[in-house]
């Protein structure tokens, strides 16, 4: 592989990889503030749906992205009223919720299936895009990448520089202490269920938009699982989730490149092998008796624990404000 193939397919990887890191920065918005949103797969199927038959309709991105973000809302406020209004099971409620819009992108999807339509335009950076290296990777990408960029460095900027962004991390670690010193937890908790809900919906419209033109039954099937994943990959942070999107990106490209150099091997193996792998990867990150084999020393290993991230301490409960 030449200097130009390799730097066309990390730029490729970057772009196709933004729907992903969209939705697993908006999870973890979700979860640092004590939610599970397990409706994530058929949130991400459905908002792709919505998006291209918007866009499809009325000619406008704008409008196609905007409603996207409205069902990944819609979806996501469900499991916070259910679970903050209601004291209902948030992984109960994620599980029909994920069945429930599956189905509905099936069935309203259906005049849409395999039809043209907007798709969103390159939009190199002037200038930038010229510079060595980075201009490819980073400035010659579209909108939509340049926002995923934005996300993450908005997000961790905002989880860990901000007084909102700590009293969110209380919601979520220690919502009786946070509630003691006057914070509403349910309505931090609903509020970014919310907006981690409309940073789903916007990945859902990206894809059908961007990385897979067009709508097709669940064309994004599988997508919001691996995003759930990448999330505890990442140690609940923004970045480190980035990282994990990006490298499964990058698994699945190889794959392609894999399927050549092996013409032997069914195809059927390399494109479940990012799948697989990133299993093996949550067993290890995920693993006390892991963690004592491949680190030796207390010191090592509490660096290793800092590294891997721990989930917040609240997470998937009710919090009962009196």
């Amino acid at each position: 592989m030449d200097s130009s193939t390799l730097l066309s397919t990390l730029a490729l990887v970057l772009a196709s990889s933004s729907p992903l890191v969209l939705a697993v920065v908006g999870e973890t918005l979700t979860e640092k503030a004590g939610v599970v949103n397990l409706s994530l797969d058929g949130a991400i199927l459905l908002s792709a749906m919505v998006g291209f038959a918007v866009a499809f309709l009325t000619g406008s991105l704008i409008l196609a992205f905007l409603a996207a973000m409205l069902v990944g809302a819609l979806a996501a406020g469900l499991i916070a009223f259910s679970s903050i209004v209601l004291k209902l099971d948030q992984i109960a409620v994620g599980f029909v919720l994920t069945m429930l819009c599956t189905d509905l992108s099936t069935f309203f999807g259906n005049p849409f299936v395999r039809i043209r339509g907007p798709s969103v335009p390159d939009l190199p950076i002037p200038l930038l895009k010229d510079i060595p290296v980075a201009g490819k990777l980073f400035f010659s990408q579209n909108a939509v990448v340049y926002f995923s960029f934005a996300v993450v460095a908005a997000a961790w900027w905002w989880i860990y520089r901000t007084r909102p962004g700590l009293e969110m991390q209380a919601a979520g670690e220690r919502p009786a202490a946070a509630f003691a010193r006057g914070m509403n937890v349910n309505l931090q908790r609903f509020v970014y269920t919310v907006a981690g809900g409309a940073l789903v919906g916007f990945a859902g419209a990206s894809y059908s938009l961007f990385v897979k033109l067009g709508w097709s039954y669940h064309a994004t099937s599988g997508l919001g699982w691996i995003a759930l994943a990448i999330v505890i990959f990442g140690g609940w942070h923004p970045v480190r989730g980035a990282i994990g999107a990006y490298l499964f990106g990058a698994l699945q490209s190889m794959g392609s490149f894999a399927q050549g150099w092996f013409p032997g091997i069914p195809t059927q193996v390399f494109q479940t092998a990012p799948f697989a792998l990133m299993i093996v990867a949550l067993l290890l990150v995920g693993n006390d008796a892991v963690d004592r084999f491949f680190v030796g020393s207390p010191v090592s290993r509490k660096i290793w624990q800092t590294l891997r991230g721990t989930p917040p301490a609240a997470l998937g409960t009710s919090f009962e404000q009196e």
